[in-house]
């Protein structure tokens, strides 16, 4: 595996092709970027809150725009003009939006974690076309993923603190959630962020595993791809490549390289993240520091 870009994240995450470009995020920094798709290089930032940023996904129809899961809540980012426009802020007090994406038909997913790591603190919410936010699944600790079946019939959603990813069914037309069960359990490391190739297979980064993990639809282990870093965050499917974000939250000294970006050849084919579906200018306005 070698390095795509050798930026120094503290919390790498939500890796995404959106409009052929791979884009991710700096969580705790609340930064926005992206890295050239066709060769190794430097990052560029695109966007930078003053709240931890999540992750995104990219507004059908209206390239530059972004719905983001961030700080405890939703807002809609335009990197054209650095504008923030905050829809709801859900998420309870002393915890922030962790991972988050858009399934199949255009409603996005997103986990809120405790700072703390209360156990059962943490909150799945989904986002509807019409910026209506609902709290879908709590009892959880840290939410990672999600991540959608092509048909978007099925939903995949670690527990990292748990150690856990669980199934739930998913009615494509309404968004209704069917009761989760185990998928796959993972001891030695946290599953972190996934997605789905295009044979249905599960990607999962381990964090604190030093690895990339592949799974059959019936939660058999596939695959196994060692990544030389402790904490790697976020999986990308594109191009023939697997890439991978990382973290160097919390490792004291950090080694070298944690928190870039890493990238591998694969055979196996990813899917362009899925955009939001639609939305209606509703919330405040502000303006962001932009690069």
């Amino acid at each position: 595996m070698d390095v795509w870009c050798a930026i120094d994240c503290e919390l790498g995450e939500g890796a995404r092709w959106v409009d052929g470009r791979l884009v991710f995020v700096d969580i705790l920094a609340g930064r926005l970027l992206t890295v050239p798709a066709d060769r190794p290089g430097p990052a560029e930032e695109l966007f930078r809150l003053d709240v931890p940023l999540g992750a995104v996904a990219p507004v059908r129809g209206r390239p530059g725009l972004w719905l983001a899961a961030a700080g405890r809540g939703f807002a809609l980012l335009d990197e054209r003009d650095g504008s923030v426009e905050w829809i709801d802020r859900p998420a309870p007090a002393g915890s922030r939006m962790n991972d988050a994406v858009c399934d199949p038909a255009g409603r996005m997913w997103a986990g809120a974690m405790p700072y703390d790591s209360t156990p059962g603190a943490g909150v799945l919410y989904r986002v509807g076309p019409d910026l209506a936010v609902t709290p879908v699944r709590t009892g959880l600790t840290i939410p990672n993923g999600p991540a959608f079946s092509g048909d978007g019939r099925t939903m995949y959603l670690a527990d990292s603190a748990e150690g856990r990813i669980d199934r739930h069914d998913v009615d494509p037309a309404t968004g209704d959630l069917g009761a989760p069960a185990v998928f796959a359990t993972i001891r030695d490391g946290g599953p972190d962020g996934m997605t789905v190739d295009a044979d249905d297979h599960l990607w999962v980064a381990v964090w604190g595993g030093s690895q990339v993990r592949r799974y059959t639809p019936e939660g058999r282990l596939d695959r196994v791809v060692d990544v030389p870093t402790p904490q790697p965050t976020s999986v990308c499917l594109a191009g023939g490549r697997l890439f991978v974000t990382s973290a160097a939250h919390g490792l004291s000294p950090a080694p070298a390289l944690a928190g870039a970006v890493f990238a591998v050849d694969v055979e196996q084919a990813g899917r362009p993240a899925a955009a939001f579906l639609k939305y209606s200018g509703v919330g405040e306005t502000s303006r962001s520091s932009h690069a």
